[in-house]
């Protein structure tokens, strides 16, 4: 089943855009992750951090999923010293926010004055392929994918 309504109830407004990717190739640890770690922040800002992630300047602070992660180097951030470096969630989230940005301008919205209010990721659809193992029998694996959508309000 495709996702096809968010899950919060802000509807559509004046100074509000919103954008749904569904089914892309990403961990949905780390989308949650970044989802947390990117909400109530200015989208600007949001895309210099996610770039910074596929650049691997900064690392992303895992709170939650941080069994047998190592400390970064510097100050905790997030109140955290753990991280790691998801680029492939990272350049699926960037072009999230390229989409709500461009979603912003069509509306008219001032793309420097955006606040992220809320962001969302929930599992998608599982592909399976198959490992050869042998000559007789296969090892089944699963694909990860996520759903995101995010909404985006203009500050006053």
């Amino acid at each position: 089943m495709v996702k096809k309504v968010y899950q919060t109830e802000i509807h559509d407004g004046k100074n509000v855009a919103k954008a749904i990717l569904k089914n892309q190739r990403a961990s949905l640890k780390f989308s949650t992750e970044m989802a947390r770690e990117i909400k109530g922040k200015r989208l600007d800002k949001s895309e210099k951090f996610v770039e910074d992630i596929v650049a691997k300047k900064r690392h992303l602070p895992l709170r939650v999923y941080k069994k047998k992660v190592a400390h970064r180097k510097g100050d905790a951030q997030s109140y955290t010293p753990s991280g790691r470096y998801p680029t492939d969630t990272a350049n699926v989230f960037l072009k999230l926010l390229e989409t709500v940005k461009a979603n912003a301008d069509y509306k008219g919205l001032d793309a420097e004055n955006l606040i992220i209010t809320h962001v969302f990721a929930s599992k998608g659809f599982q592909r399976i392929s198959f490992q050869t193992q042998g000559r007789i029998s296969g090892k089944r694996r699963k694909r990860k994918s996520v759903h995101l959508e995010i909404v985006v309000r203009e500050a006053k």
